[in-house]
């Protein structure tokens, strides 16, 4: 069939099938073509044309598309078993939860496995509660947690919120990185802070440096637990395995997807304290999942924190996001009035665009030209950059030179009008 009926009929079915506002706007942001296959860094079109991927699934690919030593474990596990009787004891679960126990900060040890990050913080949540006996749940303003009930009543943004109230009782919200704004509502009777050590959606959001310790200490003063969301942030992705390493902060439950399944398979999880855990250990089934744990996603979660390690993405992504973020503001710097701020930690950087109505033109202009990239979704003024963390300095060099072409024709237009 001819590869232009193809992606008419696709765009059809998914008018009609799916959802027509959504096809709408991938032809808006000049996206009429099919995804057809991906290698490392780069997603092929049906047509065969190359794209660096810099927006990497919202933190999905840190270890590339199809890493072959996570294929190859996800393929070796369908020839076994590819789900659970639970039933009988799950070999790749426990070898999993044992890794998460290492790899995590401090003495996090207990997970749960779940499908999703939403799921990871709805699980989360529930915890807190259940543990503390507390209702109360203080989140931040342009936070983002998902968007399942619980999860979407601790995301920091009215637009996602509204069409669903009520939501769940007991959340209130506070603007991150105001640690004065905290204290006026932390008190008895709060069950959990839940916070993301960057926030990803707010807009690449990164904290001053006494923020999250600050924050830690306040939880402790009321015996609230403190939850981190690092489900964007986790695993290498800011140039530590976790954020909050960057704040020597250990979370009493934090929450961890995206990355995990090393771009292979869906998984989630939440990871908490022995001391926290004690609900579930008195009644273990308070908190179930059918899928969630699979040996498939377990056996690929364990490949992708190996080849973290080995491949030592985590100094990779500290090394070339530094790189990318100096190239990146020696653009800024020349034209300000395009671009306000270049932020991140990593390989996780926002562009802050001067106006919203910039991010349409970049993002055109990088796609036409082989780089793809998305705004943040509570934040449309802000492009993200969140490639692979084994994106290659030539690969950078050239993702600068498109961006810089882009901000100039921005520019040149901005002085049009």
């Amino acid at each position: 069939m001819d590869n232009n009926v193809i992606v008419s009929e696709t765009i059809e079915k998914y008018e009609k099938y799916i959802n027509p506002a959504v096809a709408r706007l991938f032809r808006f942001m000049g996206l009429s073509t099919i995804e057809w296959e991906a290698e490392g860094t780069i997603i092929r079109d049906i047509d065969g044309k190359e794209y660096i991927d810099c927006l990497g699934g919202y933190g999905v690919f840190s270890l590339g598309h199809r890493n072959p030593k996570v294929v190859e474990a996800v393929k070796c596990q369908l020839d076994t078993m590819p789900l659970s009787s639970k039933v009988l004891f799950d070999k790749p679960m426990a070898d999993l939860a044992e890794l998460m126990a290492e790899v995590t900060p401090g003495d996090l040890q207990y997970s749960f496995f779940v499908n999703s990050g939403t799921e990871a913080v709805e699980g989360a949540l529930k915890l807190a509660r259940v543990h503390t006996g507390r209702h109360k749940v203080i989140s931040t303003i342009n936070a983002f947690h998902g968007k399942t009930l619980g999860a979407l009543t601790a995301t920091g943004r009215d637009l996602f919120r509204e069409p669903f109230q009520p939501l769940l009782s007991g959340f209130s919200h506070v603007p991150f990185n105001d640690i004065e704004a905290l204290k006026k509502v932390i008190d008895h009777e709060t069950a959990a802070v839940i916070i993301e050590p960057v926030q990803g959606e707010g807009g690449i959001i990164v904290p001053s440096d006494d923020y999250l310790p600050a924050v830690r200490q306040l939880c402790d003063e009321y015996s609230a637990l403190l939850i981190c969301d690092e489900v964007q942030t986790g695993l290498g992705r800011t140039g530590k395995m976790f954020a909050v390493d960057h704040y020597s902060v250990v979370p009493d439950i934090l929450t961890t997807a995206k990355a995990l399944g090393g771009g292979v398979m869906p998984i989630g999880a939440f990871t908490a304290k022995a001391s926290v855990w004690d609900k579930y250990i008195t009644s273990p089934f308070l908190h179930t999942s059918t899928f969630g744990g699979n040996p498939l996603a377990c056996a690929a979660a364990i490949a992708a924190l190996e080849v973290i390690k080995e491949d030592k993405l985590v100094e990779r992504a500290a090394e070339q996001g530094a790189y990318f973020i100096a190239k990146l503001k020696e653009i800024q710097t020349s034209y300000s009035d395009v671009i306000m701020e270049v932020r991140g930690k990593g390989l996780m950087i926002g562009i802050d665009l001067a106006k919203e109505g910039i991010g349409g033109l970049m993002m055109s202009e990088l796609v036409n030209n082989g780089v793809l990239v998305a705004y943040t979704l509570n934040n449309p003024k802000v492009i993200r950059i969140e490639p692979p963390l084994i994106i290659s300095r030539q690969q950078i060099d050239f993702v600068i030179k498109v961006v810089a072409d882009a901000v100039k024709k921005a520019h040149e237009m901005i002085e049009d009008f």
